[in-house]
């Protein structure tokens, strides 16, 4: 693939979006797609191709970009391109690439790549970690599954988003997300924990996150979540409550399948699932924050 291929990016919400218009900026060939009303529009005004249908956007790409909400919906777009029930054909050509950069299901992933490999369709499933402003800036952590030869295509597209970590058999790259949100989500909540009894003590929060930042308390929520999403009263990370508590739930079927030690992350999930059932189904994940000082609030009274 010495020269750029044309990509089809499926799924234009708030990581979708930009990681097209990275692409668009790299000099790609870029074609979009998503039910959501006015994306294609959004699409064309920088400069890619908007598609009516999810087909048309793949017919010809080289490679394809799903970035969906979960396995069900890339299973549904999968089936949906390869014509499954119809009789129009495939729209997915033998040798087209396909990146599932969602946040899936591992076993899923793997199913999935075995029954693509029947239509000569490699799959390499590339999560990401580094939220709405890594995509932005293309510094986001990409965890890579799959045929290292079809890694190696595949790195022509995700270099441009990211650094590429490669991960090992497909399937791989989505595990380890999981298991990546599930510590992100356990340091979130403990941090805020912490945070909310610093502050009701007399601390001042800057000093507690300076201080934490510079010792062995150190974490993604101390160093990013709570100075820029959580103390500004925010709450805007990009990345929705109930998404990271399905990655949490999918970490927890690993560490349940694998026969690992797992008390602290069915704790976690449990939290974290108490407040998803009380907060807004459009919540924020660091609205967690909010809810524990709220929660601390109520058992006063």
């Amino acid at each position: 693939m010495a020269e750029q291929p044309t990509v089809a990016v499926i799924g234009l919400g708030n990581m979708g979006f930009p990681l097209l218009s990275r692409l668009v900026d790299a000099g790609f060939p870029v074609r979009g797609f998503d039910v959501a009303p006015g994306a294609v529009e959004r699409v064309a005004a920088i400069g890619a191709t908007g598609c009516a249908t999810a087909a048309e956007a793949v017919t010809g790409a080289g490679v394809v970009l799903l970035m969906l909400p979960n396995s069900a919906i890339v299973t549904a777009v999968v089936d949906e391109l390869l014509g499954a029930g119809g009789d129009s054909g495939s729209a997915l050509a033998p040798g087209t690439l396909l990146l599932d950069m969602s946040s899936s299901e591992p076993l899923a992933t793997q199913a999935l790549a075995e029954r693509l490999a029947g239509h000569g369709i490699p799959l390499v499933d590339a999560p990401v970690s580094g939220g709405v402003k890594g995509a932005e800036r293309g510094t986001l952590a990409i965890m890579a599954g799959g045929d290292s030869a079809e890694v190696d295509r595949a790195e022509v597209v995700l270099s441009v988003l990211g650094k590429v970590t490669r991960t090992g058999a497909v399937g791989s790259g989505h595990a380890l997300k999981a298991l990546n949100n599930l510590l992100s989500a356990t340091h979130l909540w403990a941090t805020s924990e912490v945070m909310i009894a610093g502050q009701r003590f007399g601390l001042d929060p800057e000093i507690m996150l300076a201080v934490f930042n510079a010792a062995s308390g150190r974490s993604g929520s101390t160093d990013n979540k709570w100075p820029n999403f959580i103390l500004p009263g925010g709450y805007d990370s990009g990345f929705g409550l109930r998404l990271m508590l399905k990655d949490m739930r999918i970490a927890q079927g690993l560490t349940e399948s694998t026969g690992a030690y797992h008390r602290l992350a069915d704790e976690a999930v449990a939290h974290w699932a108490e407040a998803a059932e009380a907060l807004e189904p459009t919540a924020d994940h660091t609205e967690v924050a909010r809810w524990i000082s709220d929660a601390a609030s109520a058992s006063e009274h």
